[in-house]
Formats: C-alpha cells, structure tokens, sequence
C-alpha cells in the first residue's frame, strides 16, 4: 500500500488537535492588555502544545517521506500515534486553566512519553517493514535523540510532583531537540 492516504488522515487529524487546542482560548472582556494577564498561563500551555503538535508533523512528514510503502501494522502504529496526540487538547486545557499544578503537568508529560513511545513504535514497524538495509534504517540507526526524548520526559513526570515548573523545563528541551526537522533522513535521502 502507497503511503499517501496514511498520510493525508494524519494532517487532518493533526490539523483539527491545533484547532481544538485554540479554540480553548476564550477572548477576555475588556480591551486592556491587562485582561490577557489571567490567560497566561493558557497561552503558554498553547504554544507549547502547538509546537509539539508542529514538530510531530514535521518528523511525520520526514518519516513518510523514506518510507516507501505501508502495511496493517504501520497503519495501526499511526493509529496509535494519533490516539496519544489527541489528547493534547485535554492536557493542554488542563494544565492551563489548573495555573500549572502538579497533576495536570504529569497528566501532559504522560501524553508526550506515550507519543514518543509511538513514534519509536511507527519506526520500528516501519523498518521492519521496508527491511534492515532500507534508507530508513539506515538513517535512525542511533536512535540517541528517540531514547533521550522518553528519559527526558520520564524524569520530567517524575519531577512534575515535585516542582511542576521544572517539569515544563524538561518538556521544553525535548521540543528544542526536535524542533529542527530530522536531518539523518535528509542527509540520507542525498
């Protein structure tokens, strides 16, 4: 199977999170700047979900991109994918409208661990699929920024009970490490 339908479900579903995600973001009454203060902490959460959301589609896109054809188990792993992005939304409401609290910071990092295990999923059965020697393999052969993305977020989860803030800090650097779209496939596919 071709890739291009997998792929075309993916950006819609991608597309609608971004916008259910904005959607959460309520104009204030009033027309002072001092109004936006109280949704501060909501728009962070937004622009920090939304370059997730970014930079899932970005790598998505790269992934596709290598990979030439798609079976039942890709499918599924995409599935799977788009099941733990869905509920950014949530967590990003959450955690916005709670100011940052504890729970609903561990909730959002449990979110972000389980799409990364995802995506490590997609990859594996992707390589699988296309075989050890394909240019996908070939190009995350590593895997260093993959596995440090998961310890990353799993110490972000455990500290998010502790020290909320210093949570986000972690989710943060994860979103730095990935922002940059993965040049192995690029470097690759010259």
């Amino acid at each position: 199977m071709q890739t291009n339908r997998l792929e075309a479900f993916s950006d819609g579903v991608l597309a609608i999170i971004i916008t259910i995600m904005v959607l959460e973001l309520k104009v204030p009454e009033g027309y002072s700047f001092r109004t936006l203060a109280p949704l501060f902490p909501k728009i962070l959460s937004y622009v920090l979900s939304f370059l997730y959301v970014g930079i899932y589609w970005n790598n998505h896109h790269h992934l596709f991109h290598i990979i030439e054809k798609v079976n039942g188990k890709i499918l599924w792993a995409n599935l799977n994918l788009l099941f733990w992005l869905s509920l950014l939304p949530f967590a990003t409401a959450w955690m916005g409208e709670n100011h940052f609290e504890k729970n609903p910071v561990a909730v959002y990092g449990i979110i972000l661990v389980m799409a990364a295990i995802a995506f490590l999923i997609l990859e594996k059965y992707a390589i699988a699929h296309e075989g050890k020697d394909s240019k996908l393999s070939v190009a995350i052969r590593s895997g260093f920024k993959e596995k440090g993305s998961v310890v990353l977020y799993i110490a972000g989860i455990a500290v998010s009970f502790f020290y909320p803030l210093l949570s986000l800090l972690f989710y943060y650097i994860v979103a730095m490490m990935w922002l940059i779209p993965d040049k192995r496939i690029e470097k690759t596919l010259k």
